[in-house]
């Protein structure tokens, strides 16, 4: 091989290393995230652990949802307070939100039950538009707070609606579900924590 093909060579393999050098960076992100998203993706959303298990409820005070009802009297919003003594279910919800509909009468379902009490916290919505959603599909709350700027959802370490949680009678959270109830996970996780909660001793 000639001196000049030998500096081509060389020239070439200068190059590649150059570029194997920016390119593995990338590289190596790429294979991060796609780990990341598989093991993200992989099952149930709903069992990204929450850090509120086992703690108590945020000190959350919120609003009612004005001019709202149920049998004939206002609900009231939501009181820190309210949460010992009884076990609740506390549903994370909008209008605007399509699985939010799906769940609606999963929750009435729930509201049916005497032994605890169903709560909200409307997301980010507009009060006119809550009201109707409540009306076509049915209202389970018996509190209902607005969260308009979503700060009572970031207390709550909400991912985005619809979220649930049970709250047990010593006011700390026993269970959260992330994304929409439904009759699988209503039956197999939501209602066993719910008995759970009913089941230990009050504080």
């Amino acid at each position: 091989m000639s001196a000049a093909e030998n500096n081509a060579v060389e020239k070439d393999a200068g190059a590649w290393r150059r570029r194997m050098l920016v390119l593995f960076p990338l590289l190596a992100f790429l294979a991060l995230a796609g780990l990341f998203m598989l093991r993200l993706g992989a099952g149930d959303p709903s069992r990204i652990p929450s850090a509120l298990i086992g703690r108590p409820a945020p000190q959350t005070s919120l609003p009612p949802l004005p001019a709202l009802e149920r049998d004939g009297k206002a609900v009231p919003g939501i009181d820190s307070a309210d949460f010992k003594g009884e076990v609740t279910v506390l549903n994370v919800w909008a209008s605007w939100c399509v699985p939010c509909r799906e769940e609606a009468p999963l929750l009435l379902t729930l509201a049916a039950d005497r032994r605890l009490r169903v709560a909200g916290i409307n997301y980010k919505d507009e009060p006119d538009n809550a009201r109707r959603f409540l009306g076509r599909y049915g209202n389970p709350f018996v509190a209902n707070g607005t969260d308009r700027n979503g700060r009572a959802a970031i207390e709550w370490g909400v991912y985005g609606v619809p979220e649930t949680f049970v709250v047990g009678r010593d006011g700390h959270i026993a269970y959260k579900l992330i994304g929409p109830i439904t009759p699988d996970n209503l039956d197999k996780v939501l209602k066993p924590a719910i008995e759970k909660a009913l089941a230990a001793p009050p504080s």
